[in-house]
């Protein structure tokens, strides 16, 4: 028997835990994982490549009409394609951070975006982490969570990523870039990073990985019983 939709959206700023969560979880109850925040990065990338301003909103929406992303789950990775090529690696620099932030300020590429995740969703049973996932993507959705963490303990996450990925990037430079983005996120005009009135909220400053999921697990076992 084929289970019902149930769209599961996890919302929040850098560093806060969303992917690690998201892929967990997605893995454990065998969701359809989607990284929204890949895909405005794939934007980015392409903007790279054809030189395309991120002021650009007719450049960056041409991009959009064109471009074609796609994840593909593998030995615990999900790994990220646009137009083809996987890109999983060129996606997650600093400065591929700030061109996502940048580029999804644009509407146009909002608007182009937010139909391609809910086509990517469907009628599934899906998880999709963001920004804007609960709020603007599936307001709809059965299950909202808005992870959140102080700037320190989020910019400690990502300095140990970036360190992991071999970029030489100090402390200071993580968390005063997370904080700058922060305010991108939060301070433009379409789809700003906003925690849904219906959205349960998880500070995870000084949960582990495994309480976070564990949290989350239950909640899905309330909506399902």
């Amino acid at each position: 028997m084929k289970k019902k939709r149930l769209i599961i959206t996890i919302d929040g700023p850098s560093g806060a835990g969303k992917s690690t969560i998201s892929k967990i979880l997605a893995e454990k109850l065998h969701f359809t994982y989607i990284d929204t925040g890949a895909m405005y990065r794939c934007v980015g990338l392409e903007a790279g490549k054809q030189q395309v301003r991120t002021d650009d909103p007719d450049g960056l929406s041409r991009i959009c009409q064109q471009i074609a992303i796609q994840f593909k789950w593998e030995q615990g990775i999900n790994r990220v394609f646009c137009n083809g090529t996987e890109v999983t690696k060129q996606i997650r620099t600093p400065e591929m951070d700030m061109m996502a932030s940048a580029v999804s300020k644009v509407p146009a590429v909002r608007k182009a975006m937010v139909s391609l995740q809910r086509n990517l969703a469907g009628n599934r049973r899906a998880i999709l982490e963001g920004r804007d996932a609960g709020t603007v993507i599936f307001p709809d959705a059965e299950l909202k969570i808005y992870l959140e963490a102080s700037p320190l303990a989020r910019g400690k996450r990502r300095h140990l990523e970036q360190l992991q990925r071999g970029l030489d990037v100090s402390l200071d430079a993580t968390v005063e870039e997370m904080k700058q983005r922060d305010h991108n996120d939060s301070s433009r005009e379409h789809s700003p990073l906003l925690m849904a009135a219906d959205a349960h909220l998880l500070d995870t400053t000084t949960m582990d990985i495994n309480a976070v999921v564990t949290a989350i697990t239950a909640l899905v076992k309330e909506i399902e019983q």
